[in-house]
């Protein structure tokens, strides 16, 4: 593997990467050219990256490719690119899938942590100049969410990373990049779910634990998980969960079983499986009057929610959220410092360790439902 001396500017690097060819099938790992990173860019050495269910979601449906997904990361800068001040190499970094610029509309506002400068990049290019930083024979591949983090080396935009301790166990924190930080935020900053409220969360993967976490952190009195995964009610109560349904047990409609749970409706409901019929589920589930309900998947299919307008005239709120709430910049170091004070679990989430060969292995066990989070390891 080459890289560049540190007396020279950044030259290509050539690295190994997951490629994904084809919708849903394997990904291979060929030999890639990373380009330097432009200016405002960074170039990350990536030690680790987790495999998220919009992963899984956008390989199984893309037709953008060749492509290099993954977007749950942590790694160390490598090279950075002209006018980058925030960053030097060697620090430590996680990447996240939306930026913070810190002067657009959105970020002054304090209303909002939806960059209108780095947002959702979608095209699979650079923001910055609509280009891609990877090549195989001279022929371009694309990005996934402006981080890419399926490769050895990745160069993302300085404003879609987050400097972190050095002590920090990159390992672990990538988890805050994505699922664990949206679950938790849309519980804190999203719900502001109040003491002694009743919490429902349909989906008990990592998003949906996390949002457990944190209503149990707020204090809620009763919070009732939905799965049609009967061997997650165990892991569920480690984070807060003190019921569980098993939606395909149920013969009646599961939002009365809920509302004869909580005495007429949650207080709050979660939607975090990524079905627009889960959602209109969601809001029939919380109470009339105050109910609100926060719905986080993203559905691969059948995007348009559907709701009778009699249950908004009730009182009902549908609420949306990216991330969480959270700014990245702003607002993850502080996330990070929790963690590292042991007053958030994180570690729990991770069921598997793997080798980044061992890759598709990863995306099989999410596939068949027998993983919450699955780390690959970088070769050192």
């Amino acid at each position: 593997m080459s890289s560049s001396s540190s007396h020279e500017q950044p030259q290509v690097i050539t690295c190994k990467a997951a490629v994904a060819w084809r919708a849903g099938e394997p990904l291979v790992i060929e030999e890639i050219k990373v380009s330097p990173p432009q200016p405002l860019e960074i170039r990350i050495k990536v030690v680790c990256t987790s495999l998220c269910r919009s992963d899984l979601s956008a390989w199984e449906s893309q037709s953008l490719l060749p492509r290099i997904f993954g977007h749950e990361a942590a790694g160390i800068v490598e090279s950075i690119g002209e006018g980058v001040t925030e960053f030097e190499k060697g620090d430590h970094v996680i990447a996240v899938f939306t930026g913070e610029c810190g002067s657009c509309r959105h970020c002054i506002s304090g209303k909002s942590n939806m960059c209108q400068v780095l947002g959702m990049e979608r095209r699979g290019l650079m923001h910055s100049d609509q280009k891609t930083r990877f090549s195989i024979k001279g022929k371009p591949v694309y990005h996934y969410c402006a981080v890419s983090s399926f490769s050895e080396y990745t160069v993302v935009h300085s404003g879609c990373a987050v400097k972190v301790h050095p002590l920090a166990p990159l390992h672990k924190i990538c988890l805050l990049s994505c699922g664990a930080a949206a679950g938790l935020g849309a519980a804190w900053n999203v719900a502001d779910v109040q003491r002694g409220s009743s919490v429902v969360i349909f989906g008990l993967g990592t998003v949906g634990l996390s949002v457990a976490q944190g209503a149990k952190l707020r204090g809620a009195a009763q919070i009732i998980g939905v799965d049609i995964n009967s061997s997650k009610a165990e892991k569920a109560k480690t984070f807060g969960v003190t019921d569980f349904i098993n939606s395909s047990d149920i013969s009646e409609p599961i939002h009365q079983v809920i509302k004869r749970m909580t005495g007429g409706g949650a207080d709050f409901s979660f939607e975090c499986v990524g079905d627009t019929g889960v959602a209109t589920t969601a809001l029939q589930s919380c109470s009339d009057g105050w109910g609100m309900t926060v719905t986080l998947g993203v559905p691969k299919v059948k995007p348009e929610v559907s709701a009778h307008y009699g249950l908004f005239l009730s009182g009902k709120s549908l609420k949306g959220t990216l991330f969480g709430g959270w700014k990245p910049k702003s607002d993850l170091p502080s996330l990070i410092e929790k963690y590292m004070n042991k007053e958030i679990m994180i570690d729990e989430l991770v069921t598997h360790d793997l080798a980044f060969d061992d890759i598709n292995e990863a995306f099989e066990l999410m596939r068949e439902g027998k993983c919450l989070r699955c780390v690959l390891h970088m070769s050192k």
